[in-house]
C-alpha cells in the first residue's frame, strides 16, 4: 500500500510554496495570467495545469519533491473571471491553449514538460496535438479527451453561469463535497481533504460552471493520433470523478501511452500520494 502524505507533508509544503515560488503574470489576449515559478532557473521546465475547481498551490507537495530533484516548476492560475479580466462568456476550450503559450512565450522557453490535471488534462492533450514543436513530454493526472456531464451537472453549470459567488459561499458545500469526495481520502489525514475543501472554494461559481460546459461539449478523440509525445497516465482505482472509460480512450488513441493506477487512491493523487506521483513523473521526465 502506498504511503498517504500527511498533515506535516502539507504543511511543509505550503511553507515552502509561499517562501520559495517567484510569483509574476503576463497579459494573454484574454487574461491577466497569474503564475508561480519554482526551482533552478536552469532545471527542465515542468509547467503544471491545475483541474475544472481548484488552484496551482494544489501541486506544492508534489512540486517540493519535483524542485528538489532539479525540475523548475512553473504553476498557473486559468482565467476565472474574478480579478483577472477575464470575459468568461466568449472563453472556447481553445483559448485555454492559446493561454498556455503566451505564457510560454512570456517565459522565453521553447520546450517545455506538461502535467495536467483533470480539466487540465484536455488543454494538455490539445495543446500537443497543436503546438507539437513546444512539448517534450506530458503526464496526465485523472485525464481524459472527453467527459460529458451527467444532468445534474449539466443543470448546475447552466445555473452557476450567472451566480457572483465563490464556490466557498454556498452554505451545504462542505456537507455535500463530503458526501461526493470524502470516501477518495480514505484512511488519509483529515488536512488534505481540508485543503482540497479550501483550494476549490476559492474557484468562482462562473468559472466552474462555464469550464464544466466547454467539457460538456468537448471531445478531443480525433486529436489523440496527432500527438507523438510520450505520455504518462496516472490515475486511482477509487476516482469517481473521470470514469475509467474515458481514460481508456487516451490510452487507445495516443501513439505512445503508458499508464499508472494507484491502489486506494481517488481522483486526487497530488493532495494524498505526492510522494510516489513525484517519483514517477521525475522518472519520466528525466528518461
Amino acid at each position: 500500500m502506498p504511503t498517504f502524505a500527511t498533515a506535516a507533508d502539507l504543511s511543509a509544503a505550503l511553507q515552502r510554496f509561499d517562501a520559495e515560488t517567484v510569483p509574476g503574470s503576463c497579459e494573454t489576449a484574454r487574461y491577466r495570467l497569474r503564475y508561480r515559478t519554482w526551482g533552478p532557473v536552469d532545471g527542465p521546465p515542468l509547467v503544471l495545469i491545475h483541474g475544472l475547481c481548484d488552484l496551482s498551490r494544489s501541486f506544492c507537495m508534489l512540486m517540493s519533491r519535483c524542485v528538489d530533484a532539479g525540475l523548475r516548476c512553473i504553476a498557473y492560475e486559468l482565467a476565472d473571471g474574478r480579478h483577472d479580466g477575464a470575459q468568461l462568456n466568449r472563453y472556447r476550450h481553445e483559448h485555454f491553449v492559446e493561454d498556455l503559450i503566451a505564457l510560454l512565450d512570456h517565459l522565453q522557453l521553447p520546450q517545455v514538460n506538461l502535467l495536467g490535471s483533470s480539466f487540465g488534462s484536455t488543454v494538455t492533450l490539445r495543446a500537443l496535438a497543436t503546438y507539437p514543436e513546444r512539448f517534450l513530454r506530458a503526464a496526465l493526472q485523472g485525464g481524459f479527451a472527453r467527459r460529458p456531464l451527467i444532468l445534474v451537472e449539466r443543470g448546475l453549470a447552466h445555473l452557476g453561469r450567472t451566480w457572483p459567488w465563490l464556490m466557498g459561499d454556498l452554505p451545504i458545500r462542505y456537507l455535500v463535497m463530503s458526501q461526493l469526495e470524502r470516501t477518495q481520502f480514505t484512511g488519509c489525514p483529515r488536512e488534505l481533504f481540508r485543503f482540497l475543501i479550501a483550494n476549490s472554494g476559492l474557484t468562482p461559481i462562473r468559472a466552474a460552471a462555464h469550464r464544466g460546459l466547454i467539457l460538456d461539449k468537448l471531445d478531443l478523440r480525433p486529436y489523440l493520433p496527432q500527438i507523438p509525445h510520450p505520455l504518462l497516465m496516472i490515475g486511482g482505482d477509487r476516482d469517481a470523478i473521470v470514469p475509467r472509460q474515458y481514460e481508456a480512450e487516451v490510452e487507445a488513441g495516443v501513439q505512445h501511452v503508458r499508464r499508472i493506477e494507484y491502489s486506494p487512491c481517488g481522483h486526487y493523487p497530488q493532495y494524498t500520494l505526492p510522494g510516489p506521483m513525484a517519483a514517477e513523473l521525475i522518472a519520466f521526465y528525466q528518461s
